[in-house]
């Protein structure tokens, strides 16, 4: 039987992955490891991803990254290549965070006093059936803050839906 081809690993991009480390875990409040310090940044969120009945499987959560867009680490070349800023401009890739113990309107709170831009809130995405949010951070990368309403969810005041 072959394997198939796994995703292992997401980088954000920043031009301070030091500011961008701080950013993350008091946002997220996950674990961010310099590795090394001032160039790359392995964020581990922790946990694992839940069983039916909410119980945690063996299987764990991806890791992530942060890299510095003027040198991005591995490259064969110790100087690294160009272009040597990230993008900001048009839509980026988003990354969709689960909501677990805490809540959208912390993180969207503390994101926005932080210097994100908050794109929208209280939102039901009936296909899916779940609430989100979203937010640009200062480095151009954004995020959609997800969670389930429950099995029969009902209209909730105050949320757009589609």
């Amino acid at each position: 039987m072959s394997q198939p081809n796994t995703l292992i690993f997401v980088d954000f991009t920043s031009d301070d992955p030091k500011a961008s480390a701080a950013f993350y875990a008091e946002v997220f409040g996950w674990d961010v490891e310099p590795r090394p310090a001032d160039v790359f940044y392995r964020i581990v969120p922790g946990g694992h991803f839940p069983l039916d009945d909410g119980s945690p499987s063996p299987i764990g959560n991806l890791h992530m990254g942060i890299f510095d867009a003027a040198n991005a680490r591995p490259h064969p070349d110790p100087a690294g290549v160009d272009p040597r800023a990230f993008s900001t401009i048009g839509r980026t890739a988003r990354t969709w965070i689960l909501v677990g113990d805490d809540t959208q309107d912390r993180i969207l709170d503390t994101a926005d006093k932080l210097g994100a831009t908050v794109l929208w809130r209280n939102h039901y995405w009936s296909e899916f059936n779940g609430n989100n949010g979203a937010f640009i951070d200062p480095w151009g990368n954004t995020f959609v803050v997800w969670s389930k309403p429950g099995e029969n969810p009902t209209e909730q005041e105050g949320f757009t839906h589609e």
